[in-house]
């Protein structure tokens, strides 16, 4: 076997440790568990901060990993992964709900979605691959903010997009804690007057949610009276759970 770069080997432990332990580790805890110096501890850690693989928190001065390092792990499963299994189960929801089916993953503050059946009908249609939607305003953005494991609340101020956006950091706050009670989200006429969007989690098989699946259609159609249609709540879920379990295999 070869030489190995000991700084390397050490950046990995640190990575490790913090990835299987609790979501922030402190210098004390860090060199305790890995046996070096404080010394040498702080100077990978400041390495790991600059390149975005580690962040510090500054009120607590404790360590937890990086949005980048987060974003370097699960771009395999986004990119060649993710879309190439949710394609089939994203067509099936199109065809059971009779509305637009939606694929999206967090990035950068925003939904990017990744896939996007049209509403099986004749109706005129633009394709939406590649788009951004606004995670406050958008369902699949709920689920993403929800399940964030980083818990980071999108940057201030939020936009309104129609009168009934939550643009109020509170009130999205208290609905993302809904979103997880119940296990999917909806929006009613908060990204565009006239539709209603619903959208449920998908997860890895560690757990981690990695995308959401949702359908986006008419508020007629889906909320007539302004009361949530159930049975499509349970298209998107079950949906989402195929997928989840398509990823685990």
């Amino acid at each position: 076997m070869g030489e190995t770069i000991q700084s390397v080997e050490r950046a990995a432990a640190i990575l490790r440790l913090l990835a299987s332990g609790p979501r922030q580790l402190g210098v004390a805890e860090l060199a305790r568990a890995l046996g070096l110096p404080k010394g040498t501890l702080h100077g990978i850690l400041r390495t790991l901060v600059r390149v975005g693989f580690v962040e510090q928190d500054q009120a607590t001065g404790k360590y937890r990993l990086g949005a980048t390092l987060l974003h370097l792990g699960s771009s395999y499963l986004d990119v060649n992964e993710l879309r190439g299994r949710s394609i089939n189960w994203a067509d099936a929801l199109a065809g059971r709900s009779r509305e637009s089916a939606w694929i999206g993953t967090l990035h950068e503050d925003h939904v990017l979605v990744i896939h996007h059946v049209f509403r099986p009908d004749d109706s005129m249609q633009t394709l939406q691959v590649g788009t951004y939607l606004p995670v406050h305003a958008s369902a699949l953005g709920k689920v993403l903010l929800a399940y964030d494991p980083y818990d980071e609340p999108p940057a201030a101020p939020l936009e309104p997009y129609t009168k009934h956006t939550l643009a109020d950091p509170a009130a999205l706050a208290a609905e993302l804690d809904r979103v997880r009670s119940r296990g999917w989200a909806c929006e009613m006429e908060e990204l565009t007057e006239g539709e209603v969007a619903i959208a449920a989690p998908i997860k890895d098989p560690r757990g981690i949610v990695v995308g959401a699946i949702g359908i986006r259609g008419a508020v007629e159609r889906l909320a007539p009276g302004g009361e949530l249609h159930m049975e499509f709540v349970s298209y998107v879920r079950d949906a989402a759970r195929a997928i989840s379990r398509d990823l685990a295999r």
